[in-house]
């Protein structure tokens, strides 16, 4: 699984958090169109700018506490 980090949510403040991790889901034709699908606030997958968050790596243990959580 793919997470990353929202490093600017203008225009999206009501569905995004700045510094705040969500999981990525794969969307290859979006990422063709330099979108990402990001699971935001609501719990559901939306397209935004892939330039709106950094991609990051994160250990097996933690990503089980996250997605638990």
């Amino acid at each position: 699984m793919n997470w990353t980090v929202c490093i600017n949510n203008a225009g999206y403040e009501a569905s995004l958090e700045s510094r705040k991790l969500y999981r990525l889901e794969d969307d290859p034709k979006a990422h063709a169109r330099g979108l990402v699908r990001v699971v935001d606030e609501s719990g559901e997958s939306y397209l935004y700018p892939s330039d709106m968050f950094a991609p990051i790596a994160i250990q097996d243990a933690l990503e089980e506490q996250l997605l638990a959580a």
